[in-house]
């Protein structure tokens, strides 16, 4: 492991359940399933285990092989950690920023870095994506973006090997959920900014409160019915939306050349 991890410290905030959408999410990604090594990073993991550990849980139910490697540039959190983990078998956890280290002949599937860039400035976000992407294995992605503190509104960054990004995604709890403009205030860092008229991410969520509006109508029969007929009404106005089979889930998913800042 490298004794200078590349980054800054982060705020250390975390909570039980903060990233369960996101978690979930990979779970069910190709990436993992198709993986010969199925080895998640948790990058930034924050101030106690229970992220890392969560995730783990999470992964487990689909591949009984997934390890997970918690990172952090603070040695003193990565000691917490590893006390409080108390020894679980598929968890480990080391220093380390977006150099990405882990054992020789090792190459993570999947890194998750959320709510880590968001201390950096927009024009920071391709140096990290380029440094992350370059770890992963070959048909690897990058997870990257943030959340609010208890995991109800999380938008999140699908980055390529390549370190060419994929897609967007917007994962919100259905239950109450007066506007699904609220992701706006939680955009990856890449896309925050870039919430303003004229830009593609702006028309995207415009749109997408637009057919929340619209789908009103039907809120009568629950709140996962109008946000499936409201995501449905944002393919048939021509947004080219993925993995309609999380839908349900209170997700959206877009190509990210559709909302890519201009």
């Amino acid at each position: 492991m490298t004794s200078s991890p590349v980054g800054r410290p982060t705020r250390g905030t975390t909570g039980v359940n903060r990233l369960r959408r996101v978690d979930r999410w990979i779970a069910r990604h190709p990436a993992l399933r198709r993986s010969d090594d199925p080895l998640v990073v948790d990058l930034g993991f924050g101030a106690s285990a229970v992220t890392p550990l969560e995730l783990h849980a999470r992964l487990v139910r689909e591949r009984p092989d997934a390890t997970v490697l918690g990172l952090e540039i603070d040695a003193d959190r990565v000691a917490r950690a590893r006390e409080q983990a108390g020894g679980v078998a598929g968890v480990s956890f080391a220093r380390g920023g977006f150099e990405v280290p882990t054992a020789p002949g090792r190459r993570p599937a999947i890194i998750r870095a959320m709510n880590v860039l968001r201390q950096y400035d927009e024009e920071d976000v391709a140096g990290a994506w380029a440094r992350m992407c370059a770890r992963l294995q070959p048909g690897g992605i990058l997870v990257e973006g943030t959340c609010d503190e208890i995991g109800r509104v999380v938008t999140w960054a699908e980055v390529g090997a390549d370190a060419v990004p994929r897609s967007l995604t917007i994962s919100l709890r259905l239950a109450e959920l007066d506007t699904p403009a609220v992701a706006a205030e939680r955009l990856p860092k890449a896309l925050i900014h870039r919430n303003v008229e004229g830009e593609r991410v702006h028309a995207f969520v415009a749109s997408l409160e637009r057919e929340w509006a619209r789908a009103a109508a039907v809120a009568p029969f629950g709140a996962v019915h109008r946000w499936r007929t409201a995501v449905k009404g944002m393919q048939d106005a021509g947004w080219p939306l993925v993995r309609r089979e999380r839908w349900r889930l209170g997700e959206v998913g877009v190509a990210w050349e559709a909302v890519a800042p201009r």
